[in-house]
């Protein structure tokens, strides 16, 4: 019978023992180790992240909804931005992340705070205020596909087959979703909720573009900073110091939701999933939140799905998988 012998340089995962003492000169025998449960353990945790972060945007939408019925957009996201600003700060210095913002590079994270927090955050909030929750989702979801055309046209960055498959789509599936709406007129909503879904895309564009070096979740704890000072500044110019008071107490567990969950703890679950998985399973994560926040927006707004809103967020819903779901490519966005 023949043993099968590996020499010292061959299969490192093993454990080095001798056989019955012997010596040097004889051969190495290797007994195999199971292999560590640490990084599988690490997996399935940052797979249950996805989930939560899933239902952290997701829900975040229903939170904004209710917290709108009382409050003003500007107020809103003073509020919201300052509670998730702070709360990811402490996060990051807790966790011990470096908070240091390289040089040259602050003007970079200021403008795409001024974008990705401050421009998002408003004209979502009056994309809910004109319109239906569900479709400012589905449109403002779209934005994967616009960062995909602004790459193309700015950074040079190939459009194959699948991403004009998925800009096809997405055009198409905005177009079913808003044209029976103008028989009305036009709704502001689609503005707004477009506005959102570019602001991204050109903030996402834009960082690439400047190359910035800063550890991802310093840039996402600076953004938020800078985007905070972005909306009180206009809050103060637009309708004078935040009306946060008084309030009822559905309003207050509604912003509360919005700061800690939507804003800060959500963005701290993003950048803790995209350093442990793959970029596929991270961007699952992204698929999710506009499922989590339409169904939720049907169940607990009474909002009602109407044919084409449905053909609609199919097919944007199809062409965002289309984007971020390709092998090999590294998604760093944040979709709210």
């Amino acid at each position: 019978m023949h043993h099968w012998v590996a020499s010292p340089c061959e299969r490192p995962r093993y454990s080095l023992h001798r056989a019955n003492g012997c010596s040097g000169s004889h051969q190495r025998i290797f007994k195999a180790v199971p292999r560590p449960k640490k990084k599988v353990d690490a997996a399935a945790t940052a797979k249950l992240l996805v989930v939560l972060l899933a239902f952290a945007w997701g829900l975040n939408w229903i939170a904004a909804a209710v917290a709108l019925r009382e409050l003003t957009p500007w107020s809103l996201r003073v509020a919201g931005s300052g509670i998730g600003a702070a709360l990811l700060f402490s996060a990051a210095v807790i966790t011990g992340h470096k908070m240091r913002v390289p040089r040259g590079e602050y003007v970079h994270v200021m403008v795409a705070g001024f974008l990705n927090v401050s421009g998002f955050q408003i004209l979502s909030g009056f994309a809910q205020l004109s319109g239906a929750t569900t479709r400012a989702i589905i449109i403002t979801y779209s934005m994967p596909i616009w960062t995909t055309v602004l790459s193309w046209l700015f950074l040079g960055e190939r459009l194959n087959t699948v991403r004009w498959l998925a800009f096809a789509l997405c055009v198409v599936g905005v177009t079913i979703l808003v044209w029976p709406l103008f028989a009305t007129g036009f709704p502001p909503f689609v503005f707004y909720s477009l506005g959102c879904a570019l602001s991204w895309a050109v903030a996402t564009v834009y960082i690439k573009w400047a190359k910035v070096t800063i550890e991802p979740l310093a840039n996402a704890a600076w953004q938020l900073l800078f985007g905070l000072i972005f909306i009180t500044a206009g809050s103060f110019i637009v309708e004078g110091y935040p009306h946060l008071w008084p309030i009822q107490n559905e309003t207050i567990l509604a912003v509360l939701f919005v700061g800690l969950f939507g804003v800060g703890l959500a963005h701290f679950l993003w950048w803790s999933i995209v350093g442990r998985l793959p970029a596929i399973t991270a961007s699952l994560g992204s698929l999710l939140v506009p499922v989590i926040g339409v169904s939720a927006s049907a169940i607990m707004l009474g909002e009602r799905l109407t044919l084409p809103d449905i053909i609609g967020f199919a097919m944007i819903f199809a062409a965002a998988a289309c984007v971020l779901l390709r092998p090999n490519v590294r998604h760093d966005e944040m979709p709210e």
